[in-house]
């Protein structure tokens, strides 16, 4: 099972016991698992599945507040979305967290459905997400199998030139580019020129996020 198909799962950072037994009860009312803790560092003492997953996080808290953790997180590794819930918010404080790449923002008390709602497009969000990074890594894996030679002419391929024009440019023959580019097709599992200039870009957009 790969982590895209894996269990969703949820975890509450909230330091008021009463909030982490109401959604305790919520959350196991629809079958949706749920985990809860009283603080930033009891939740980074947990070890976190692998499936898609979502941080419904308290704002202001005793120690590490959930915004300034919420910003730590991507340097932390941790990339599921985080969705706000507070008692003290304003539609300030909300914009800024929804900026700051927070799923979603909400003001206690708010409605039941209101969360479940915000939890559940966080996960799909999350899902989603993962399955990008799989897509990309299966990419890369293929890249990473085209021999050197095949890489140079890949390079000069996506950019459409013809093969008597790569050969002259590799100052290699043209059958020696006829046979590296089929192996190139066949390794990169691609369909037709287009294919091949889209993995490029993402392979480029990957590594310019690095």
């Amino acid at each position: 099972m790969t982590a895209v198909d894996a269990e969703p799962a949820v975890y509450v950072v909230d330091d008021d016991p009463s909030v982490r037994i109401a959604l305790e009860d919520l959350f196991e009312s629809i079958g949706l698992p749920l985990l809860t803790f009283p603080s930033v560092g009891a939740f980074l003492e947990h070890r976190h599945g692998q499936g898609p997953s979502c941080l419904v996080l308290d704002v202001r808290m005793p120690g590490r507040s959930g915004t300034d953790f919420h910003l730590q997180m991507d340097g932390m590794g941790l990339r599921m979305p985080v969705v706000f819930i507070t008692a003290h918010g304003d539609i300030a404080m909300g914009v800024k967290a929804i900026k700051a790449g927070a799923a979603d923002f909400l003001t206690k008390p708010f409605r039941d459905q209101e969360l479940l709602d915000a939890v559940n497009s966080a996960i799909d969000r999350d899902r989603r997400r993962l399955g990008q990074e799989r897509l990309e890594a299966d990419l890369k894996a293929r890249w990473e199998t085209l021999t050197s030679g095949e890489r140079d002419v890949f390079d000069l391929v996506v950019t459409g030139l013809l093969n008597k024009q790569i050969a002259s440019e590799l100052d290699i023959k043209e059958v020696t580019v006829k046979v590296r580019r089929a192996r190139i097709m066949q390794k990169m599992a691609a369909g037709s020129l287009a294919d091949l200039v889209r993995m490029a870009d993402q392979l480029k957009a990957r590594q310019s996020d690095r």
